[in-house]
């Protein structure tokens, strides 16, 4: 079983820090076993009513690295067709 490096999670989600810092809010690592990383988001994000969006662009910048393999939002923050939507334009890139 491998890990991918927490540090690295939190170090791709780009722009996206910047936004979460001005509201307070914050990227919880939970598990990152076998490339299928568990995060929440919390503090500010807590109750936002942007928080599914600020879910899907860490779900896209997340699957873009070669150690993810899943993102899963502990606290259900990104709905499915948010998920399904990021997955089609990921694999339009890819053609």
């Amino acid at each position: 079983m491998s890990e991918v490096d927490p540090q690295l999670i939190l170090d791709s989600v780009g722009p996206v820090q910047a936004i979460l810092d001005a509201h307070d809010g914050v990227i919880d690592v939970k598990d990152t076993t076998d490339g299928i990383i568990m995060i929440g988001l919390e503090g500010g994000c807590t109750g936002c009513s942007s928080t599914p969006m600020t879910a899907m662009q860490i779900y896209y910048a997340l699957m873009k690295l070669e150690e993810v393999n899943d993102v899963v939002f502990v606290n259900g923050e990104l709905p499915e067709y948010m998920r399904q939507f990021i997955d089609d334009k990921l694999q339009s890139e890819m053609v």
